[in-house]
Order: C-alpha cells, then sequence, then structure tokens
C-alpha cells in the first residue's frame, strides 16, 4: 500500500518536477540473491531468495535547489525495499531522510541520518558494507548506532583533507521504560582525513541515561589502495559499544580487494568480544561486472564460535547466527546473486 501511495505521488508531482528550479534524481538499487545457510542448530543447513546480499535494495529521492553565492538546499529521501517479498520497511524512508542545507561551511541537515561511527564504518569497510563478512556485525542490538533519528547533523568543508562530523540525535523527551533505560539523547562527533589513496577516520557516540552513566560507542578505521600493486585495497576497522547493563563489545575487522579487470575479490577477516565470548569471522566475495549498473556476485562465509559465543556474520541487509540458546554453535552461509542500480 505503501509503494502504491508512492507511485502515485510521483506520477502528481512530474510536471512540478520539470517545471521546479529544484534538480531531483531518483534512483535505487536491486539486489536479490539465492542463500544457503547453516546456524548450527537442529534445522541443518537451509535455502533462501534473500534480498540485499551485497547492497541494501533501495528507492531513493535526491534533489538540489541553488540559492546563489554558493549556498544550495539538499535533501534525500531513501527507504528499504524487499525484492524478495516485494515489500518495505514500516517507516517508508527508513534509511535516510534530511532536508538542509550545504555551501562553503560545508553541510548541515536535519532529520534522519548516518551517524558519525556508521560514516567511518563505511568508508573502512573494503567491500562498502556489503556481502557476508562486511563490518555491519556491530550495528545489531545494544550495541553500536548507525543512524540517528531526530537529529542534527554537520560535516565541515574538507580543510587540508581534514573533515569534521558532528551530530546530535534528540530523545524530544521520550519517558524510558526503566529508570535506568536510555533517554535517546545522543551527542556524536568523528574525525576524517582524505589524502590521494589514504583514509583516516574515528568516531564517538554518547547516549544519556537517566539514572547512571552514558552508554559510550566508538570506532576508528582506516584504508589504503596501492595504485602499484594492481588497485589493491586494504581497509579495516575497530568498534567498541560500552553499554550499561551488558558486556564490552568489541569488533576487528580487515579486509582487502583487488580488481582483475571484470572481476574482483574480497577478503575480510574479523574478530568479536563480549566478556567472555568471543568468535572469529571470515568472508570471501566475487563480483564480476556485466556493465556500468548490473554485476552478479557470489558471497561466503563463516563464523567460529567459543563455548559461550552467539555471533554472526553479516551481508548488507541479512545476519545468519545461531540461536541465543545455542552458545558455541558456528555458522555458514553462501549466496549467488545479481545487482542492478538505476
Amino acid at each position: 500500500m505503501q509503494v502504491k501511495h508512492l507511485a502515485a505521488a510521483l506520477v502528481a508531482a512530474l510536471p512540478l518536477f520539470s517545471s521546479a528550479q529544484t534538480a531531483v534524481t531518483i534512483y535505487g538499487v536491486l539486489d536479490a540473491g539465492i542463500s544457503s545457510h547453516d546456524t548450527g542448530g537442529p534445522e541443518g543447513r537451509q535455502t533462501a531468495l534473500n534480498s540485499g546480499e551485497q547492497t541494501a535494495s533501495r528507492f531513493g529521492l535526491r534533489g538540489s535547489e541553488d540559492l546563489g553565492n554558493g549556498l544550495k538546499v539538499i535533501f534525500n529521501l531513501e527507504g528499504n525495499m524487499g525484492i524478495d517479498t516485494g515489500t518495505t520497511d514500516s517507516a517508508l524512508f527508513s534509511r535516510r531522510s534530511v532536508v538542509g542545507l550545504e555551501g562553503d561551511f560545508g553541510s548541515l541537515t536535519l532529520g534522519r541520518d548516518y551517524s558519525p561511527i556508521g560514516i567511518v564504518s563505511l568508508a573502512s569497510d573494503v567491500s562498502g558494507q556489503g556481502f557476508y563478512g562486511t563490518n555491519l556485525t556491530a550495528f545489531s542490538a545494544n550495541r553500536l548506532t548507525r543512524r540517528l533519528a531526530n537529529s542534527v547533523n554537520y560535516k565541515s568543508a574538507s580543510w587540508h583533507g581534514l573533515n569534521l562530523l558532528l551530530a546530535y540525535g534528540a530523545g524530544e523527551g521520550v519517558t524510558p521504560a526503566t529508570p535506568n533505560a536510555p533517554s535517546g539523547d545522543t551527542r556524536a562527533a568523528g574525525l576524517e582525513f582524505r589524502h590521494d589513496n589514504l583514509y583516516l577516520g574515528a568516531a564517538f557516540h554518547a547516549i544519556r541515561r537517566v539514572a547512571s552513566d552514558d552508554d559510550k560507542e566508538s570506532a576508528a578505521g582506516a584504508g589504503y589502495t596501492f595504485d602499484s600493486l594492481h588497485k589493491l585495497e586494504l581497509k579495516g576497522s575497530w568498534m567498541q559499544a560500552d553499554r550499561v547493563g551488558f558486556d564490552k563489545f568489541r569488533q576487528l575487522s580487515v579486509g582487502g580487494a583487488m580488481p582483475f579487470g571484470v572481476h574482483k575479490v574480497y577478503v575480510n577477516l574479523q574478530r568479536f568480544e563480549q566478556g567472555d565470548a568471543a568468535g572469529n569471522a571470515w568472508g570471501l566475495a566475487y563480483t564480476y561486472t556485466m556493465s556500468k549498473r548490473t554485476n552478479l556476485y557470489a558471497t561466503y562465509g563463516g563464523v567460529d564460535n567459543n563455548s559461550l559465543g552467539v555471533f554472526g556474520i553479516a551481508s548488507s541487509s541479512n545476519t545468519v547466527a545461531p540461536a541465543a540458546t545455542n552458545r558455541g554453535a558456528d555458522v555458514s552461509v553462501v549466496s549467488l546473486g545479481i545487482r542492478h542500480m538505476f
């Protein structure tokens, strides 16, 4: 029903798009894969058709209006969609919904946007947070925060390769369920450095609690492309979540990728720790480029958990993990798919 309403609204608005000075782009990603996975449970290996194994399937609108003197209005509305079921999230634009200003000062946006840690983690994941083995495992429940709703977000203009990231997510006075629950107020900051083929980034979040210390989240990432080694890319990230009532979570990710004409190979390695639970994950992926906007892919990964671990492995939209009661179970998954961008 949401998609039908959206389509009707777009058709009605097309004449306005053509006559207004605002430039609007309709874009999206369609990604579907056939997956076989084993979570270490009694059901054994299962087969599924999944959406978003390389890149989350999405639909979006973005645009800008030139206000003169180097200032412009910018906006972006982007929502998830499932190729496997044809459904969308209950929130139509859950991925990103912002409007703001951009100029010599940088950009200032209001709405739901990527957090500083979300920005740093994406830039330091060799597969662009796609395929099994991505660092997105760190963003499951009670770990780190990838997006901030009700937020004000600032990204500075580049100064000798440096960019400052600042964000504030308002809890909007929501009464917590328990006296010690988070209020939702989030203060966040990050710093990025880009020079030629080098990337460095770090970010920190503090989430206010009512009757105790803040929840704290932190991340650091780096990447480098070696021109002399056939465009070999190496990237890595370290992320930590220290939340009240939970053991501290840590994740280390290191990966590499190399293109060979229309072929590209990816390798990702990870280490998870939370209290005495630990797990080691690995991911392999391959893409075959058919055109500028279409590619085929294969992704294969798994996790070896210790006797207390129930860690899983994530692709862009899906996570394969043992049941919470099945401690020590290992997981594996393989998927073959196609991605098209428009």
